[in-house]
């Protein structure tokens, strides 16, 4: 099966409206917690999109193997965190296409779904390192990307690569959902306290393990 028709055979994939503008928000959710689901809240409000999707990652190849919860784990906690939420979705596209690089998935998406207005949506700590990511200038000049405040990130992130080159690109968050690559936008929002690594240090390792035996 092509990557095309694998994400079209996903239901909620294939009976998505044009025109749709969704927020994709990607990474390794180790584990989910509030933090995550603020900034999906505020995305959906300050650049007035209809959903947030969640993209699992199988393994992010910028980050150690060392410490990363199996995949169904960080599924898991994601939809719990998530549940009961419509405008927001939890998928595992990426497992299923057995992507490993944003470019990749994103590349699938836009082919696939191409009357939909995608936007990339990340923390600040991402942004400065994001030249480090796989064939990163492919993904700027593919969708919009939305940079949302994260304490003690932010002075680094405007120093970065990707806001000194795309400098001019940058715009405010209104009608964002609708912009056309290249673009990007840096949203202040309140801070949350929320951290997987705070959660993982105080929890172990295992975290996902003393969740299994909470729900027990």
């Amino acid at each position: 099966m092509t990557n095309t028709n694998c994400i079209r055979s996903v239901p909620e994939f294939s009976s998505l409206n044009r025109g749709r503008k969704i927020g994709l928000y990607g990474g390794s959710f180790n584990p989910a917690h509030g933090g995550h689901l603020h900034v999906a809240h505020e995305a959906l409000k300050r650049l007035k999109l209809d959903e947030i999707w969640f993209l699992v990652s199988p393994g992010n190849p910028l980050k150690s193997a060392d410490g990363m919860a199996p995949f169904s784990e960080r599924l898991a906690s994601l939809q719990s965190v998530v549940r009961n939420r419509p405008n927001m979705r939890v998928s595992d596209i990426e497992n299923k296409l057995n992507t490993r690089y944003t470019a990749d998935t994103v590349q699938a998406l836009v082919k696939a779904l191409p009357f939909t207005y995608f936007t990339w949506v990340m923390g600040a700590d991402n942004l400065s390192t994001f030249d480090q990511w796989h064939k990163w200038r492919c993904i700027v000049e593919t969708l919009p990307i939305a940079v949302f405040d994260r304490a003690g990130y932010a002075s680094g992130g405007f120093a970065s690569e990707l806001a000194r080159r795309y400098a001019r690109f940058r715009t405010s968050p209104e009608n964002f959902g609708t912009a056309r690559a290249p673009t990007w936008t840096f949203v202040t929002i309140p801070r949350h306290p929320g951290s997987a690594t705070n959660i993982r240090r105080q929890q172990g390792e295992n975290w996902f393990a003393k969740n299994e035996r909470k729900d027990t």
